[in-house]
Parts: C-alpha cells; sequence; structure tokens
C-alpha cells in the first residue's frame, strides 16, 4: 500500500511510520520539518504546514491517508477535501476526550460525545473539537473513514511525560510518593502496539470507530514494573491518600502523572476496549513498555526539562508533610 500520515516524525506518526515499513509499505510525510526531520530517509518527505500548504498534496496518489495531526475543523476540512480525490481510505486518530462523560466507567463506542456549545474547559474543548473534526472525516469519506479514538499513549519518544515521569522517578530511586489506592485500575497502550494494530486495521480496509486504551493494570502493578530495573537502584514506595493529595493543592495528570481523583474523568482510563481486541489489538508486556521507555528517556540526557511529573523539591516538601501529618494522626 501506499500510505500518506500527515505527521509521522514526533511519536504517534514516527511509530506508525516505523509500523508501515516494517510491512513493506511505501510511505509519504507530511510534515513540517520541526521534530526529527532527518528520520527515515528512505520515505518520501513533503514539508509544510497542514494549515497553509496543503497544495502540496494536489498531485499525489494514495491508497490510505493517517491524519494524527488533525485537531481543528477548518484543518481537517481543508484536508479531506483535497484528500477525498486522491485516497479512498481515511484513518483519522482522535482521542477519548471526545466522550461527553468520562466519569463514567466502561464506556464503549456508542457513548455520547461531546458538542462544542457543552465545551466549558480548555479539555473538553480539545475533545469536542476532536469529535467534530470525526464527522467531517466521515462525511469526505462514507466509505473509507476509520476513527481511533485512543486513551492515554506510552512508551519510547513520550516526552509527555505522562508515564515517562515514573520510570523515570523510580530509576533515581530514593522514597517515592505514590498515590493511593493501590488497586486503582489503569489503561494505557504502547505506542508501537496502537500503531501495528492500525496499520492493520488499514490494510483490511476496516472503517467505523474504535477507541484503543491497553490492558488494565493497579497502580500497584504499575509501580512494581517501573522499579524493575537492571542497575539495583534501591527504592521505596509512600502510599499517600487523596484526601492530602487535594489538601496540598497537588495536581492531578500533569504534576502527579496517571493521578485523576475519585470525582473526576477516572473514566479515561477505565475503558470498555472489546472492540478493539475483538479487531486484533495485541499488547506488549508491561515491563517491556517500561523498560524501552526508560532506556529513551535516558537518551535525552539529564538536563531535560520534564513537562510532567512532581519536581524533587515539592515530592521532598510533600513527604515530610505527609510524615508529619501521620505523626499527628497517631
Amino acid at each position: 500500500m501506499n500510505i500518506l500520515i500527515l505527521g509521522g516524525t514526533k511519536f504517534l506518526g514516527r511509530a506508525l511510520t516505523e509500523a508501515a515499513l516494517a510491512k513493506g509499505h511505501e510511505v509519504t510525510l507530511f510534515h513540517r520539518g520541526l521534530h526529527d526531520a532527518a528520520a527515515f530517509p528512505q520515505v518520501h518527505h513533503l514539508l509544510g504546514d497542514r494549515n497553509t500548504d496543503l497544495a502540496k498534496l494536489q498531485d499525489g496518489e494514495w491508497d490510505a491517508v493517517i491524519d494524527t495531526s488533525g485537531y481543528e475543523p477548518e484543518s481537517v476540512i481543508a484536508a479531506t477535501e483535497i484528500l477525498k480525490r486522491r485516497a479512498k481510505h481515511y484513518t483519522f486518530i482522535s482521542t477519548v476526550s471526545a466522550y461527553a462523560d468520562l466519569k463514567q466507567v466502561h464506556l464503549d463506542e456508542a457513548a455520547p460525545v461531546l458538542r462544542l456549545e457543552e465545551a466549558t474547559d480548555p479539555g473538553q474543548r480539545y475533545g469536542a473539537l476532536k469529535a467534530e473534526c470525526e464527522q467531517i472525516v466521515q462525511v469526505a469519506f462514507p466509505l473509507g473513514a476509520l476513527i481511533i479514538r485512543p486513551g492515554l499513549i506510552v512508551g519510547p519518544y513520550d516526552a509527555s511525560d505522562r508515564f515517562t515521569y515514573w520510570p523515570a522517578r523510580l530509576q533515581r530511586g530514593g522514597e517515592v510518593l505514590v498515590p493511593l489506592p493501590k488497586e486503582r485500575k489503569l489503561q494505557f497502550i504502547d505506542v508501537r502496539d496502537l500503531a501495528a494494530w492500525t496499520i492493520g486495521l488499514i490494510e483490511q480496509g476496516v472503517t467505523g470507530t474504535i477507541h484503543a486504551s491497553g490492558n488494565e493494570y493497579s497502580m500497584e502493578e504499575v509501580m512494581e514494573a517501573c522499579r524493575s530495573n537492571d542497575n539495583d537502584v534501591e527504592s521505596t514506595f509512600t502510599w499517600v491518600t487523596e484526601d492530602f493529595l487535594v489538601e496540598k493543592g497537588v495536581g492531578p495528570w500533569m504534576e502527579l502523572p496517571l493521578w485523576l481523583p475519585s470525582d473526576s474523568l477516572i473514566g479515561m482510563l477505565q475503558l470498555n476496549n472489546a472492540k478493539a481486541f475483538q479487531s486484533g489489538l495485541t499488547t506488549r508486556a508491561l515491563i517491556d513498555t517500561v523498560k524501552d521507555t526508560r532506556e529513551w528517556d535516558q537518551g535525552r540526557g539529564t538536563d531535560i526539562i520534564r513537562v510532567a511529573g512532581l519536581k524533587p523539591g515539592r515530592e521532598q516538601e510533600l513527604l515530610k508533610a505527609w510524615h508529619e501529618w501521620k505523626v499527628g494522626q497517631k
């Protein structure tokens, strides 16, 4: 197959490119050249901004398109107007944030999605915009639209630090602040598993909407996997309560990755993934995702500024406050 990927050198696009090449497909990458532009010298690169340079796609023809970078309806309208005459199948990478009520767990693909007029905060607006983009793709490709709604995507090249923080933090060792409860359920998907599965669906000409957030783990399972390493670095977990975290103003999701208060959007980490697994999704062992993420992260250098995760000083302050709080409870 001849596949066009809008995006392709940063994270998911990179994994999709690798998966497509591994299956022997020809790949064209349309991207801005801002992230590792020298990657994949064996594919055809078209450099441009999707908001201003889509005319560069007017002379091409592809069996399938994968849109990893569509966030604004106007941009997706422009892309589909050109590409509906250039391709038969269009995969749009959406998000589970498109669902209207993520306080509910075990949602399936039939759950209502957000509408822009209902979006009251930036997170909801992001999901509502993605949902609108989905509809645009489905109208433009009535017989060839595949909508993928990933949950939290993790693995090598994940610079968001929303998962990467934990393998890196356990690599430092020492006393580690971790949110209770230990049995709290989490879902996330390795970017390489998501990419391989997506390419497989495209090969089969699958259409419709499928979300994918991977296997379900407990918080304790994830932490133990992150603690496992080859350097014999010792660490201890200090499990703290949700009430304590809320009282101390700890920010969920970004300041303390993988933590969401029990009255918030916990459904984004507890979806019904039956359709994805029935359609052929397979996932690697958690320990392999942790190991590969840690190895990639170590190559980033020691001077990186993480965009998510507790700063060391903040973590120490919280640990001290927690131990003092426990003494006061006795």
